[in-house]
């Protein structure tokens, strides 16, 4: 019966320590979820880290598209003098209505 009971008592104290582990590894778990600014910290370095990797993927996007662009201009500028013209871009014609508004105001206003 002694070796039965050792056998049993080393059993009792192997389950009591993995109870223990499992007990503080709870009680880290519930203080982590408690600790508002720890998580708020968290989500915003998470948030800031998107953040960042949206620009990134941003800037490069516009850096193609003005390489691209840049690229259509020479082809552009080269078929402009062999008598070819491409489209007009509508904000490069905006600002041309805009510019001859205010001198036909501006022209109005003097000879008043």
């Amino acid at each position: 019966m002694t070796g039965n009971g050792a056998g049993d008592t080393e059993a009792l104290r192997e389950e009591i320590r993995r109870t223990r582990v499992e007990l503080g590894e709870t009680m880290e778990a519930l203080a982590a979820k408690a600790d508002v600014k720890a998580r708020l910290r968290s989500s915003a370095e998470q948030a800031k880290g998107r953040i960042r990797e949206q620009a990134a993927q941003t800037v490069a996007r516009v850096r193609e598209q003005a390489a691209q662009g840049a690229g259509a201009a020479r082809e552009g500028a080269s078929s402009a003098g062999a008598g070819l013209r491409g489209p007009v871009p509508w904000a490069a014609v905006a600002a041309g209505a805009v510019a001859t508004m205010i001198v036909l105001l501006i022209v109005q206003g003097r000879r008043r």
